[in-house]
């Protein structure tokens, strides 16, 4: 096939996926009411800081709903051979894989696009940068459903997937700048935030909604480009190791 062909490919996967799987209630409710009952929860001493979390709100908004819904996705239809008949179709893994994230990504948007307008009326937060504020936020989705898709074939049931993910998803909010600021915390910490990538997506918000600097805002999108290629390239090699 050629690049158009696999682009076309591409597309009818994600179509696919977001009108069987994607736009549904719980799912929507999930990537949204979680960050905000989390944050209340951590604010109910401090209400002052509420405003303070809302990169971090986005960000955990993006993470929970791209993770959330590829674990689903793929390992559902691992389990009911939809994936297998994908697999017979006259198209690449890459297409599989990039369908797939896609999917997840566009989600993510929908999700995290809720969550800054919440934050921005009711919050009171600022997006001095709205061009940088994209950019960021489509390496941020790219990224986290990238590593849903890593970790749903990685594994052969939902809850395995899901399981699995709360192993990431769960430290990453904590020590990743969410709640508190990286440098705040102690060393040992800071230094497997910085192994995480919602670090990166966290501290490019804060700044694109308060003051850039351009070296670590530069710094911030290579780290999550690399991740992104990183997380694809591991998703695609499970892949073609879940068929041998």
């Amino acid at each position: 096939m050629n690049i158009g062909e696999e682009l076309e490919s591409v597309y009818y996967i994600l179509l696919k996926d977001l009108k069987a799987y994607y736009f549904k209630p719980p799912n929507i409710s999930w990537g949204i009411l979680f960050p905000i009952v989390l944050a209340l929860a951590f604010t109910l001493r401090s209400p002052d800081m509420l405003r303070d979390l809302s990169p971090g709100l986005i960000a955990m908004a993006a993470l929970f709903g791209t993770t959330s819904m590829e674990a689903i996705v793929i390992t559902f239809e691992k389990r009911v051979g939809a994936l297998e008949r994908l697999f017979l179709a006259p198209i690449s893994l890459w297409t599989i894989i990039w369908g797939k994230i896609l999917g997840g990504s566009f989600f993510g948007l929908v999700i995290s696009g809720v969550m800054t307008v919440i934050t921005v009326l009711f919050l009171g937060a600022h997006i001095f940068h709205p061009l940088l504020f994209i950019i960021v936020m489509l390496l941020t989705v790219l990224v986290h459903s990238a590593l849903g898709s890593l970790v749903a074939v990685s594994v052969k049931e939902v809850f395995e997937a899901q399981t699995l993910s709360n192993y990431f998803r769960f430290p990453m909010i904590f020590i990743c700048g969410v709640f508190i600021p990286i440098e705040s915390m102690p060393l040992a910490l800071q230094v497997a935030g910085r192994l995480l990538p919602l670090t990166y997506s966290v501290e490019a918000l804060r700044m694109i909604m308060d003051t850039v600097n351009p070296a670590v805002l530069a710094t911030d999108l290579i780290a999550l480009f690399t991740y992104f290629i990183a997380l694809s390239y591991l998703s695609k090699r499970m892949l073609q190791k879940s068929i041998d």
